[in-house]
Order: C-alpha cells, then structure tokens, then sequence
C-alpha cells in the first residue's frame, strides 16, 4: 500500500488499512468483466462496520456523527480498489437508511435497519424511470388506494403500485425497495408517495442485470410493478410526502455520496506519482519532465478542492444549515475532478494505462459515472445558479 499523501486523519487511516487488507481481491477484473456484486465482501465491510457508521447505536448502526461516517468512507475509497462494490454500500448507506432512519416509523426502523447493517439484506431506491430522469417528478409509475376504506388515501387499507423504475443501483440483489410512486402524474411532485415494498411481493419484477460501462461490480436493473399490493404500514413518513423525502435523500447524496471517490482519488494520486519516479524514460523519470509533473499537481489540486467542498458540505449539515447548494457545489467539484485526474492519470501510465490488466483504465470507467448519477453536472449547476437568485 502506498502512503497517504495528506490529511492522514486516524479514523480514515484505520479503515484504509483494515480495506487494504480485507478487501483486496484478486478476481476483480473478472468480475467487472462479468459484472458480479463480490457478496463476501460486502458482509466483510457489514461486518466491520460500513454500513452501520452514520445508523443509531438502536439499530444495530455505530452512531457515528456525519464527519467521522465519511472519514470512514473515505478510507474505503482509498483501500478498496473494486469501486463497484464501493459504491453500491454508499449509496444504500448514503440513501436509503437515512430516509428510513428520519422518516421511518418505529415499526419499519425496527423491521429494516438492523438487517441492513448487518449486511443479511440489501436496499435499492426505487425513482428513476426511462423517460424521468432529470425530471425526477415526471414519472409515470403510479399508486392508488386499496380496501374498503379507499375513498381516502390517508385511512387506506393499502395501496396497489403499478409502473417500471429503470437503471435501478443494487436491484438484483436487492431485498427492499424503496420505491416512489405518484397519485397523477399531472400532479408533479405534490402526488408523490413513497413506499418500503419487499423483493418477495408478487408483482414485483427484477429484470436482468444491464452491463455498464464503469461500476460494473454494482448490479443495475429495471424493477417493474404490476399491481403490487402494500399495506398501509409501508407508506414511508406520510401519503404525499413523497417529493420532501426525495430532495431530503438528494440533499445528502449529492455530496456524500463521492466521499469514497475522493478516497480513490488519493489513492490514484499517490500510486501515479510513485510510477512516475520509477518509470525512465529518455534516460530519467518521467516525472522529470514538465508536462508530467503539471499532470500531477493539477491531481493534487483537485483532490484537495475536491475534499474540501465535501467536508464544507459536512459541516453545514452537522451544523444543521441549509446545504443544498454546497452539496450541488461538491458533486459538480468531485465528479468532474474525477474524471480529468482518471484521464491524467491514464496519460501519465501510456500503455500500461490503457490495457486492462492494471486497473488504470478501470478507473476511468468507474468515475463516468459521477457526472450522471445523482443528478447530472447541468442539473447540480441549475441548482448553484437557482440558489444564487434566492440570495438578496
């Protein structure tokens, strides 16, 4: 393992090198090739604690405040090269459990989060759909009351769900779905309900894993609902609340959920210049040689900028503060920082980086995904200059 360059805070130094040794898997490059969730270590990283960091102590969670969580995560980035399986615990970690440990009634925290931190089941946050992405409340897939009391939603026996989510992270192996559905999709996001529906409810089909180009460890499928039945009981916070838990998750995931990348971008920094010393070229190192060396400090300086908008983010919402454009802010900062040092880095390796048997290459693929997920870049930036006209 090669030294962190910076910011060596022991939280993340102890999680960098239990994930250095615990999860370095030698059959990583085929299982992106076979697009294969590595199931033994995701309960390794349930086991040492992963998924549980930012979960109360009640339900089986560490209790951890927002900062060390993502300390930990860090680490994780940095330690663990199969950013597949990386991503898939963060985005449950950084989306589901804490929408069900805010809006959750006791029942369903009681039901569900002991089980995901343990690692024994798996979520998926059921929202995107073929023809609303970005357009998050223009979707089509639809819920209406069920039972003799169905003339009102809020005093329903139940509710039947009917549509298709699309591009799904984790629902292959996925044991509960979170799952946003609307009354009228002329409402926009006012009819927007959210519900908690297990993988085992008839009607509930998953449909086959769908390869990607990068984070090909993560499974990634369409989940369709025809005529899915729910009982009251798993309505998620309340009937109509649907688009408040939606932009409460998204408040959360568009910052945190990178904090591994800015981990893997460390770890990428550290490992290029190390191969720019050894590697000779013209009878020197070839990080001797300008173009190189400015390669590597336009890495450094992204990382740095990168972390620092996390860890700004972090902070406000420790501290309780509107964060939404500081989150928007770190996913437009981090993504994209990503994707530039990824390629630097290629450039950096040459061959080597190019062929797919040293991870280079893969990590390009990985960090793609970064620009989309979450809301695009263009959405975070509408957002930044959405929040910049509020101001007075």
């Amino acid at each position: 393992m090669t030294a962190l360059t910076d910011l060596d805070h022991p939280t993340k130094r102890k999680v960098v090198e239990w994930a250095s040794a615990e999860l370095d898997d030698p059959d990583l490059i085929q299982r992106d090739v076979d697009c294969q969730l590595w199931t033994d270590g995701w309960q390794r990283a349930a086991d040492y604690g992963i998924l549980g960091a930012w979960v109360d102590e009640a339900y089986g969670g560490r209790g951890h405040d927002v900062v060390t969580s993502l300390l930990m995560f860090e680490g994780l980035g940095y330690g663990c090269r199969d950013a597949g399986l990386v991503f898939a615990m963060t985005t449950q970690a950084w989306t589901m459990q804490p929408m069900l440990q805010r809006f959750g009634s006791d029942e369903q925290k009681q039901r569900y989060l002991p089980a995901l931190v343990d690692g024994s089941k798996k979520a998926a946050f059921c929202i995107t759909e073929a023809e609303s992405g970005s357009d998050t409340f223009a979707m089509s897939t639809t819920f209406e009351p069920i039972g003799s009391t169905a003339a009102g939603e809020s005093e329903a026996d139940g509710f039947r769900i009917n549509g298709t989510k699309s591009y799904i992270t984790m629902a292959p192996a996925a044991d509960v779905f979170m799952v946003f559905a609307t009354k009228d999709p002329s409402l926009g996001q006012w009819g927007v309900t959210t519900f908690l529906v297990d993988a085992d409810t008839p009607g509930l089909t998953v449909g086959p894993n769908r390869p990607k180009m990068g984070l090909r460890t993560t499974p990634f499928s369409d989940v369709t609902f025809d005529n899915v039945e729910v009982g009251a009981d798993q309505v998620l916070g309340s009937v109509g609340s649907g688009a408040a838990i939606f932009s409460a998750s998204m408040e959360i995931e568009r910052a945190f959920v990178l904090a591994p990348q800015i981990g893997a971008m460390e770890r990428q920094l550290d490992e290029t210049v190390a191969y720019s010393r050894q590697r000779q070229q013209f009878g020197q190192p070839i990080g001797d040689f300008q173009a190189v060396a400015h390669r590597l400090a336009e890495m450094k300086l992204r990382h740095d900028n990168s972390r620092l908008q996390l860890y700004r983010a972090a902070a406000l919402f420790a501290l309780d503060q509107p964060s939404m454009e500081a989150a928007a802010l770190a996913k437009i900062q981090s993504s994209e920082a990503a994707v530039a040092s990824a390629m630097d880095a290629l450039l950096t390796y040459g061959a080597k980086g190019y062929v797919t048997e040293f991870g280079v290459e893969q990590d390009l693929r990985n960090v793609a995904g970064g620009v989309v997920y979450g809301g695009t870049a263009d959405v975070q930036r509408n957002i930044v200059a959405r929040m910049l006209g509020r101001r007075s």
